[in-house]
């Protein structure tokens, strides 16, 4: 294995679905705030599955957003 390729290829996966994350994380969020569904002060509760096709088990990563 090529270390160097494995890990630029790790790092631009993860640059792929951070951007495509926080992207989806403020269309959503601003459309709620928008909406009046939530208030300015709001915590967003988030969570992101990690499934690799080499595994049967997916990792699940749960967080917060905090609007203020």
């Amino acid at each position: 294995m090529d270390e160097e390729v494995f890990n630029t290829s790790i790092r631009k996966f993860l640059k792929k679905a951070g951007i495509t994350s926080q992207i989806e994380i403020e269309k959503v969020i601003t459309d709620a705030l928008n909406n009046g569904e939530i208030d300015k002060d709001a915590v967003c509760k988030v969570s992101v599955q990690l499934k690799i096709d080499l595994s049967d088990d997916p990792l699940l990563i749960d967080g917060e957003i905090c609007l203020s």
